[in-house]
């Protein structure tokens, strides 16, 4: 399961001013805490934050690669940022991600090259110009259709990573059974194309929002999820996917969930 950090996101309002005071250290922390606690790679998103937004980026990539040598998730709806981003990104510490392409005309026109110049890894999302599908069929029907946008394009299908769109509960009480069926359909068609969510979205205003997230992340892992962008520093919530992967088979003789008992990590 690979785990993208969620916290060097601008939408969050901590972090936004954090960014356009250009605040080193308290971007450093944001960085050490995700990775100590797990994360295979950080969601970098500085979208939101006053100036330059092109600059902006260049900075935390920058930033947060002095801190950590860990591969980014480059996080925008700007091409020109996305590119900024992967510009500067050190290769040295693996493979770049790309956040996000959709099936949107213009989407593909604009952020199609930029994938081939730096043949990242993509995070492509099931919607198009009609919005998100209310409906698990046509959700898989985008999907094949950026497959094979990005598989035309070069990228391999473990390099493809389909985002099925997770929305509130509260809006909708089929929401969440849409995303597992998606994922499902996803894997059944192209087993080797890996499927992301970002999780919280699930619980978004009601309460008890971790106790809804782990167990969504848990069903999510048993329909074939690959990744998530969620927090790291959730001890429960990492508990829960440690104990989840042992108990689907990916865990040999249980050492990892044995490794991660002896290091007092699978307490809430």
């Amino acid at each position: 399961m690979l785990i993208i950090g969620e916290k060097l996101n601008s939408t969050r309002e901590k972090v936004r001013k954090i960014i356009e005071e250009r605040d080193v250290k308290s971007i450093q922390e944001l960085v050490l805490r995700q990775v100590e606690a797990g994360a295979h790679l950080l969601d970098v998103n500085s979208s939101v934050a006053l100036g330059d937004k092109e600059k902006n980026m260049e900075w935390l990539v920058k930033t947060v690669q002095e801190a950590a040598a860990i591969p980014l998730c480059i996080d925008s709806p700007n091409p020109e940022e996305i590119e900024r981003g992967l510009a500067v990104h050190n290769g040295m510490t693996g493979k770049p991600f790309l956040n996000s392409l959709t099936a949107e005309k213009e989407k593909i026109e604009k952020l199609l090259p930029i994938i081939k110049r730096y043949q990242c890894a993509v995070v492509a999302l099931v919607m198009d110009e009609s919005g998100i599908p209310e409906n698990v069929q046509t959700r898989i029907e985008i999907a094949s259709k950026l497959i094979s946008i990005l598989t035309d394009s070069g990228i391999p299908l473990r390099e493809i990573y389909i985002d099925p769109l997770v929305m509130p509960i509260g809006t909708n009480d089929q929401n969440g059974l849409m995303v597992l069926n998606t994922i499902r359909g996803v894997k059944e068609l192209y087993p080797d194309v890996k499927t992301v969510i970002g999780l919280s979205n699930i619980s978004y205003g009601l309460p008890e929002r971790k106790l809804i997230n782990q167990i969504f992340m848990v069903l999510a892992m048993s329909s074939g999820l690959d990744a998530a962008i969620i927090d790291p520093t959730d001890k429960g919530m990492m508990a829960m996917i440690k104990t989840t992967l042992t108990l689907l088979g990916k865990d040999s003789y249980c050492g990892e969930y044995l490794k991660a008992y002896r290091e007092g990590k699978l307490t809430f």
